[in-house]
């Protein structure tokens, strides 16, 4: 997921420059883009692979090639580097790069253009001027699944009018128990803006609660824990303490274990007997961290430690999110294209970059990049040699690969739509707006002309090569 749509042109993703026709009503969704019943199925392309068992990385390689993300891609952060003072130049250009004043005409939901006055009273509330010489960093974990926003405000914008699926000021979301460094507050102190280990934006200040250094980096680091292995988990309803209470948790998301906690002992005034007792933060009435235990059932998808990275690890993982609704920016509790494979991929312990143009150019990753004159057989060539779980990626766009059947090259993505050649010859567009299997080589662009020919990289997640 890119912010700016300049990037995306007139491909196939979101909206394009031309538009197919649309599906014919008589038409099946799976006829049009090429899939059965039975490719919709992680054991089916398991099944397909040599050795789809065979551990592809250990954990002290996978803990190398996130060192190595931190160390060589820029988009990604280590919080504990964080220095104890920020001079005011850096805070400011991080805040103007990201709420930069719109250059094009939005609207609101209802399909009004939103007034500059509204605009020009976004940019007041960034309170720039408020930021002192040097500022001092505080450490907070968010409490619960909250979304990330190019401004200090929940106003949802649109590029046109009726078309409200992607809205122009979210930029991602965080997950509980993530730990972020609060560098800035909007002039009414309800917003602040974070830096997380992979994003910079605003976020409600109300979902992060504020505590020592220390304690924020290492909670993320404490043992034991349990990692959630499905789409989401949810922790057991509680009256007695709300903040904990059916509180989401995204696949990928790491969380202590309470394995000390007595079997005695209520949780919030249910015995733990059928849960996993783990801690999760919460804000005080001041602000201020405080760990306390909630219950996950133990019927969760959830595992004492990441799973292990093979081929069928990566398929059951991409196929749990089959059918979610796409959200732009992990918009209503889902996620977007790249958020879908950084999932994905943190379920097995891999750090990502969040957008899917930082993943693309990403020096940590086994890259191979393709240029604008690169030819269509070449690109088949390399196409038809990838594996499972590699990232294919296109201008705002990225497709993992789940195998091969009958000389095309199947990929799982959480897509708008694709566009397809119809019975009569001409390009027609399917609208998906979900995870989705579908075939690459018979994608097209909006201008009819071959995805394959808009590919710009694609990444392989391995372990580095010895020198």
């Amino acid at each position: 997921m890119m912010r700016l749509l300049l990037l995306l042109m007139a491909v196939f993703v979101g909206g394009c420059a031309t538009r197919p026709v649309p599906v014919p009503p008589s038409a099946t969704t799976a006829s049009l883009v090429g899939v059965r019943a039975e490719q919709l199925d992680p054991a089916y392309w398991i099944a397909r692979q040599d050795d789809a068992q065979r551990r592809r990385m250990t954990a002290a390689a996978i803990a190398a090639q996130n060192a190595r993300m931190v160390a060589d891609d820029p988009a990604v952060h280590d919080l504990a580097a964080v220095p104890a003072t920020l001079p005011r130049a850096d805070i400011e250009a991080a805040i103007r790069a990201l709420s930069a004043p719109p250059t094009r005409a939005l609207f609101d939901g209802d399909g009004n253009p939103v007034p500059q006055a509204t605009l020009d009273a976004l940019a007041d509330d960034l309170a720039l001027e408020t930021i002192g010489a040097n500022v001092a960093p505080a450490f907070a974990l968010v409490t619960q699944r909250a979304d990330l926003r190019t401004f200090p405000a929940t106003l949802r914008v649109f590029s046109t009018p009726g078309d409200t699926d992607i809205d122009r000021f979210q930029e991602s979301a965080l997950f509980p128990g993530t730990p972020v460094a609060v560098l800035h507050r909007s002039r009414d102190g309800a917003w602040s803006f974070v830096a997380s280990a992979l994003y910079r934006a605003w976020i409600e200040s109300r979902f992060l609660a504020s505590g020592e250094r220390a304690t924020v980096l290492d909670y993320a680091t404490r043992e034991p824990h349990v990692v959630v292995t499905g789409a989401t988990a949810r922790t057991v309803f509680t009256r007695e303490q709300p903040q904990v209470s059916d509180l989401q948790l995204d696949m990928g998301v790491r969380v202590p274990l309470r394995a000390d906690w007595p079997a005695d002992v209520p949780v919030n005034g249910q015995h733990p007997l059928s849960s996993y007792v783990i801690e999760l933060p919460i804000r005080g009435a001041d602000g201020a961290l405080a760990l306390v235990p909630a219950l996950l059932p133990k019927t969760a998808d959830v595992a004492t430690d990441y799973l292990p990275y093979t081929e069928a690890n990566l398929l059951r993982q991409g196929f749990k999110f089959l059918g979610e609704r796409y959200g732009w920016g992990h918009a209503d509790g889902t996620r977007d294209c790249s958020g879908f494979v950084s999932e994905v991929y943190r379920a097995v312990g891999l750090v990502l970059p969040r957008n899917t143009g930082d993943q693309a150019r990403s020096p940590a990753l086994d890259r191979i990049v393709f240029e604008p004159n690169t030819s269509h057989a070449r690109r088949l060539a390399v196409v038809r040699g990838l594996d499972v779980g590699d990232l294919v990626y296109i201008p705002g766009h990225v497709m993992m690969v789940i195998g091969r059947e009958n000389d095309s090259t199947f990929v799982i993505h959480d897509v708008t739509g694709v566009s397809v050649r119809g019975a009569d010859g001409a390009a027609t567009r399917v609208p998906l707006n979900a995870v989705s299997v579908t075939p690459l080589e018979s994608l097209l662009a909006g201008d009819g002309t071959p995805l394959v020919d808009r590919i710009t990289a694609i990444q392989r997640v391995r372990a580095p090569t010895p020198p």
